[in-house]
């Protein structure tokens, strides 16, 4: 008979559970849900082993419970996040209680600093994931022995204990296709028109090591790519197979490499299919060439991590990107006719009321499609967390709960209530300017579109 593996995002909080990121999405704007990318990927490797997989997200719906004691999982793997944890672990738990023979895994970036904790605290907890998870799971499904496993923590006796890092995956084609077959697709839909749209995982790595990020502890400081015909092979299957055109290109850092960015559009262009899509982009990475070749191929919009507009901050936290090379790829950009969604960051510890208001100042002077002003959260993994650590920068009611909305930590001259009064008063200021919302009016192509962004806009004018 063959294992039974049941994949879930808990019954918590909305949340973008990419471990670099891990975003609540209920206070953000533009943010919308994204599939669970990471266990279709874990799914298929479980189908690959001769395993019945099922996968479910049930911060979008569905009873746990009832999933629980119908299909009976033999191994249950669960996506934790830093802000939900204690919340995600109630799940574990209840799955002892009700398959008390279940073997339970939970993967996440909390592992990077608090695997010891998170293993002492929850004896329900059988492994935890530390690193890229896929070749570590199907070792665990092949029955190795424990200590053979690398990338595992588990509790013997009394004692945590950790099987070394596992190296990351150098040739992300060997993986297979996320299962996609295993999920409503039509829950995950572009924030704009309402369309379903797929995330296609193009690249791990980054870097750049910035104050803020996980990127690089997550996934490693050396960028690894996808082939384009492996790339393509997906979006085939997508189209093909579940009537999808509408795709994120998710990576920690899309253009980096010209060459490979060109080849991929390239490949697109000649392949016949007719997609759009979206990617992330450094301020520093793209030129006129690359930018007409993306919209040639279907791009239509890229995500800039700005982060400030004062470069006094962007040098603290290691940004490595000047003022004027986001001033000209933003320029680049429009000139392509490629929409432009700029991220920027408030309350890195060196923040000041002047640093917001250049930052507020900058956002504005560039005009871009969307924005989003995320409230700095020192994730456990980052240096930002050891620095607000060594700082004494947290408080007694520190809580990562509103992470990227409500401040987690003070500035060094901040509190975290001012934080969060500048922070709102930025949406604000960029949002509702007359002139702002004229051009996105005159965008509007369809009732879907006008519905999202009456949302979006009383999401704005309600904000507490």
């Amino acid at each position: 008979m063959k294992k039974k593996v049941l994949l879930i995002y808990p019954p918590s909080p909305v949340l973008n559970r990419e471990d670099r990121c891990q975003q609540p999405t209920r206070d953000l704007i533009v943010i919308p849900p994204l599939p669970p990318t990471d266990l279709m990927y874990l799914a298929a490797i479980a189908e690959k082993e001769g395993c019945e997989a099922k996968i479910q997200d049930y911060s979008q719906g569905g009873d746990y419970e009832a999933d629980l004691r119908e299909f009976k999982p033999d191994y249950l793997v669960i996506n934790i996040a830093t802000p939900t944890l204690e919340h995600d672990l109630e799940a574990v738990k209840k799955a002892k209680e009700i398959c008390p023979e279940v073997i339970t895994i939970a993967k996440g970036a909390a592992f990077l600093t608090l695997a010891e904790k998170i293993i002492k605290g929850h004896e329900e907890l059988d492994f935890g994931i530390l690193g890229e998870a896929e070749e570590t799971l199907k070792e665990i499904l092949q029955g190795k022995s424990k200590s053979d496993i690398l990338g595992i923590y588990y509790k013997e006796n009394e004692d945590v204990k950790f099987t070394g890092k596992r190296p990351f995956i150098e040739d992300l084609d060997s993986l297979p296709f996320p299962a996609r077959h295993l999920v409503d697709n039509n829950i995950y839909r572009r924030p704009d028109n309402n369309k379903v749209q797929a995330t296609i995982k193009v690249a791990r790595g980054c870097p750049f090591h910035c104050f803020f990020c996980l990127a690089t502890p997550v996934s490693g400081a050396k960028v690894r790519r996808r082939s384009s015909e492996n790339i393509i092979a997906e979006i085939k299957e997508c189209v093909e197979k579940y009537n999808i055109t509408n795709f994120l290109f998710w990576s920690d850092i899309f253009n980096l490499d010209k060459e490979w960015t060109m080849d991929l559009c390239h490949k697109i262009i000649e392949s016949g299919l007719k997609i759009t899509w979206s990617a992330n982009t450094r301020a520093d990475t793209a030129d006129l060439e690359m930018a007409q070749m993306m919209y040639k191929s279907g791009c239509r919009l890229v995500s800039i991590g700005v982060e400030s507009g004062s470069q006094y901050m962007l040098d603290k936290m290691g940004k490595k990107i000047t003022l004027d090379d986001v001033r000209r790829t933003v320029k680049v950009f429009k000139k392509a006719k490629i929409r432009i969604y700029n991220y920027f960051v408030i309350g890195l510890p060196w923040e000041t009321e002047q640093t917001v208001e250049e930052t507020i100042k900058f956002a504005i002077e560039l005009d871009s499609d969307f924005i989003s002003f995320y409230t700095a959260t020192p994730l456990p993994g980052s240096k930002f967390y050891d620095y607000a650590k060594e700082h004494n920068l947290f408080d007694k009611e520190t809580s990562f709960e509103n992470a990227y909305y409500y401040p987690a930590v003070n500035t060094h001259t901040l509190s975290k209530d001012r934080i969060f009064e500048l922070h709102k008063s930025a949406v604000k200021r960029f949002y509702l300017r007359p002139l702002y919302i004229l051009k996105m009016l005159t965008r509007i192509r369809s009732f879907d579109e006008v519905k999202n962004y009456f949302t979006a806009g009383m999401n704005v004018l309600l904000r507490k």
